[in-house]
């Protein structure tokens, strides 16, 4: 029988919007052990000696290369680092894992390449395959042997995965399934091994299949993609294709389980490659404005240009509290859960939300920080000769991969009500105590608040307020209709994933400081609070929006006073804070976290 996890003992998913988290609960980059760092920096030098330097042959689609290097990170461990070692993996922790994905996004498209082979590709076969399966091909794919991919697109079912026309039917003697269709946008579909394939068993029962590289199965020729150009992009052909019974994954019918489960893992783990994409393009962002000169002075000396590195190093920092806070919740989770895997699955399921918001915030502010690169790099960016134009093409499939940014926002409002009405999350009386506060709201406070960061918790806290106030107003007002509402729900999403990210930084600004003291932790308090300061203001554009489209008359403007209440702060002096931040960077002439 499968072990459970007994969440009351852990923190709930989704409930960051309705409680208050102290700094010692939550994990961030400092708590590292020396292993996880040691494995981190094991990582970053097999990308920076043996991938970076062969990123434009892989570019030409050499894919003997990219089979090699996959071999070569195999024998460092990078494939199986979260696979048990009964299968030939590491058996290390997630943070561990995570770490990996960081630094591998560092290898521009070769980053893909590996998320294929260790993610969407391998962990299907480790939670849903038969243990006649799991050691069967684990052992081969987590040493490079085998290169795995994941065929789950179809050119008419993209973001409705359900929809999809592959069939699969059981062969006269029993023994075999037969699938037919096609498949589209296959990373590593040029010369993958083993395919996880779904296909309607009779047409109608959505399932995952192993499948092996073989008779019947073809694939089409190469992409010609804006970025990721070496990673190969192809789409499948299955023309009777035969597979063994046993290469079922899980259940007939039951492959929404497998799709779904598995893209919250590649949500969070693709911020974490964001991450270290970010981490890179920063740091050469710096170096080359150091080293360029207009008007007699390196530019990095111009106020816009420490503008746009002070901004760009704040969204890296926020970023990274932001991914590792909530690599922490799924840690304990899966720590409680025991060994069995589908037991890990429903931990990492538990924490849906915060991964669909990882997987929008570190994609968007990737992109942000690679189209800064290019404009501080100028002329230079845009040619292929400098690594700007490169990191600029590359950074835009995030948005698409692992459900579009705009399947996510939808998600994150949308799976909290679904834990509401489940009774999982304490989201309506919540609700019901604000709807209270904004209606009959408490007199004024002069009393100043105390402490470290005292008045961007103040912002934090009524962010959170001003997301549940606009979604429990939509929420009532359209009831069940609210999931075709988008453009409110994506408004929402806005305002949740700016409430999170506020408190995720606050806490480890906190942390730090309570550490190393506050003097040694400056630098973070800057970044928290301009980033505070500025994510304020997006919540109350977007909930004006939200709002104004889901009530009118005198409730809207009850709703609209509250929202001035919980909005209102005092500026401050951003221009001098983002100086501070952009000169450590500057002086130190990289990257610094």
């Amino acid at each position: 029988m499968a072990a459970t996890v007994d969440l009351k003992e852990l923190v709930i998913g989704g409930s960051f919007l309705i409680e208050e988290r102290h700094p010692e609960e939550v994990l961030t980059p400092e708590d590292f052990t020396e292993e996880q760092r040691m494995i981190a920096e094991t990582t970053r030098q097999f990308v920076d000696t043996e991938v970076r330097p062969a990123i434009p042959q892989l570019e030409k689609h050499d894919w003997h290369l990219a089979r090699t290097l996959l071999r070569k990170a195999g024998e460092l461990g990078l494939l199986g680092a979260n696979v048990p070692e009964e299968y030939g993996g590491l058996g290390l922790d997630q943070t561990s894992g995570t770490l990996i994905s960081e630094n591998v996004g560092r290898s521009a498209s070769f980053a893909v390449t590996f998320g294929a082979q260790t993610g969407i590709g391998m962990l299907p076969i480790l939670y849903f395959g038969t243990e006649e399966a799991k050691r069967k091909y684990l052992p081969r794919l987590v040493t490079g042997e085998l290169v795995a991919a994941y065929a789950l697109t179809e050119a008419g079912s993209g973001s409705d995965a359900l929809a999809a026309k592959a069939t699969a039917r059981l062969s006269a003697d029993g023994r075999h399934y037969i699938l037919n269709g096609e498949k589209m946008w296959i990373s590593n579909g040029g010369f993958a091994d083993v395919f996880v394939v779904f296909a309607k068993v009779d047409g109608d029962k959505f399932s995952g299949f192993i499948v092996e590289r073989g008779p019947g199965l073809t694939n089409g020729a190469e992409e010609h993609k804006m970025g990721i150009k070496g990673s190969s992009t192809t789409a499948l052909i299955l023309s009777d294709v035969k597979t063994p019974v046993e290469n079922l994954l899980g259940e007939v019918g039951k492959g929404h389980k497998i799709a779904f489960n598995i893209l919250n893992i590649g949500r969070f783990k693709l911020g974490a490659s964001c991450l270290g994409g970010m981490k890179l393009m920063l740091h050469e962002a710096v170096r080359y404005a150091n080293e360029r000169h207009q008007f007699g002075q390196p530019i990095s000396s111009f106020g816009a240009i420490k503008a746009k590195i002070a901004e760009m190093a704040i969204r890296t920092w926020v970023g990274e509290a932001t991914v590792y806070r909530t690599v922490g919740l799924i840690e304990e989770a899966v720590r409680a859960s025991a060994k069995d895997g589908e037991a890990k699955l429903r931990a990492i399921e538990e924490y849906a939300t915060e991964c669909s918001i990882i997987k929008v915030m570190l994609s968007e502010y990737c992109d942000y920080v690679a189209d800064e690169m290019v404009q501080i790099y100028g002329g230079y960016g845009y040619s292929a000769d400098y690594p700007a134009e490169r990191a600029y093409r590359d950074s835009r499939i995030n948005r698409i991969f692992e459900g579009t940014n705009e399947i996510n926002r939808m998600l994150i409002p949308g799976m909290l009500i679904k834990r509401a009405m489940q009774g999982r999350l304490a989201l309506l009386p919540a609700a019901q105590r604000l709807m209270d506060e904004v209606l009959q709201p408490s007199a004024p406070s002069f009393d100043e608040e105390e402490g470290l960061l005292a008045a961007e918790r103040k912002l934090a806290e009524n962010a959170k307020k001003v997301a549940l106030m606009t979604l429990g107003t939509a929420a009532q007002k359209f009831m069940q209709a609210l999931e075709d509402e988008q453009e409110v729900l994506m408004s929402i999403a806005d305002q949740i994933m700016d409430a999170y990210a506020m408190e995720s930084a606050i806490l480890r600004a906190r942390k730090i400081a309570a550490h190393s003291g506050e003097e040694a932790a400056a630098r973070y308090i800057e970044m928290t609070r301009v980033f505070c300061h500025d994510a304020i203001e997006r919540v109350e554009k977007s909930a004006k929006t939200a709002l104004a489209a889901v009530s009118e008359g005198d409730e809207l403007r009850t709703l609209l006073a509250a929202l001035r209440r919980f909005t209102k702060h005092t500026p401050i002096n951003a221009v001098a804070a983002r100086r501070s931040i952009a000169d450590a960077l500057i002086k130190a002439n990289r990257y610094i976290d």
